[in-house]
């Protein structure tokens, strides 16, 4: 499938998606350049510069990069933490009041892997017995990546209602919402060409390419997702084992396949109506991604 096909079946079937803000884009890492592609309902967003909730893509944008930019900050425990395989629960309610005694009660034990938001804010807290994780971190992004408690005039794309209101321009996460601080497992908003240039800057002063290797057959890689099964992965038939990327909740997504050093970075509001049916979402999550990495 061409990218014009593939764009004409985006705007001849939008009307049937969950999401109603789409925004892609093809990253070329060795040419350090990047195409991006935006459909919305609203005629008002076409050429502004629209924020997405970036949801779980916040953890290899902070944790991930973290460890690229300063390891020696991470113990054997912390790395565990990182991958996900620190033994904490993969989520529940937290209180503002008591979220920080609550993570730091757990003991950190090394486990299978367990994909764990508890697991992630942990690491934050560890992180930052020596340095703050915003600190380090937040000089790595580009101008386009904002935290949603720094969201002022910015056009942002509607997530669903909480308490019957719409949520624009705050967090969707309901942990990251209630606790209102930055932190780690979610929170980031950003454009699509905030992404696409951090994700080169990162790669061209960070080496983020040659420094995410697969080096065991765990499935998370420095704070990265990894492809288990090409046939069935939503980075398309054409990753392989060394892909690596990760899912945001809301419809978000990175991969990138490091041999031919392409990336795809997928934005949406798929979250706008309900959650629980991503057939549509899924299918063209693979359909994007296999234009690409076929070529």
């Amino acid at each position: 499938m061409s990218i014009t096909e593939l764009t004409n079946k985006i705007k001849a079937e939008f009307g049937s998606y969950n999401f109603n803000c789409l925004a892609f884009a093809y990253i070329d890492f060795k040419k350090s350049t990047y195409e991006t592609f935006s459909f919305f309902e609203n005629p008002f967003l076409k050429g502004q510069k629209v924020y997405f909730d970036l949801a779980s893509l916040t953890k290899p944008l902070t944790l991930g990069f973290a460890y690229l930019n300063k390891p020696e900050l991470f113990s054997e425990d912390m790395k565990l933490l990182l991958n996900h395989r620190g033994g904490l629960n993969s989520w529940g309610r937290l209180s503002v009041d008591t979220w920080r005694e609550q993570i730091l009660s757990y003991e950190i034990k090394e486990s299978e892997t367990l994909y764990s938001d508890f697991g992630a804010l942990r690491l934050q807290l560890e992180i930052e017995k020596e340095q703050g994780l915003y600190e380090l971190v937040s000089t790595m992004w580009d101008e386009e990546i904002k935290h949603w408690l720094d969201i002022e005039d910015e056009i942002c794309v509607p997530t669903g209602r909480r308490n019957r209101d719409i949520i624009d321009g705050e967090v969707h996460d309901d942990n990251a919402f209630v606790i209102a601080q930055k932190v780690s497992h979610a929170g980031l908003f950003g454009t699509i060409d905030g992404v696409c240039r951090t994700l080169l800057r990162v790669n061209n002063d960070y080496q983020l390419i040659n420094k995410t290797n697969r080096e065991s057959d765990h499935r998370f890689i420095n704070g990265w997702d990894s492809v288990t099964n090409p046939e069935t992965s939503l980075a398309g038939i054409y990753s392989n084992k060394d892909t690596f990327g990760h899912l945001g909740f809301t419809g978000t997504s990175i991969w990138i396949e490091p041999h031919s050093q392409k990336g795809v970075v997928i934005l949406s509001n798929e979250v706008i109506k309900y959650w629980y049916d991503r057939q549509k979402l899924s299918e063209i999550r693979k359909e994007i991604a296999n234009n690409f990495f076929s070529k």
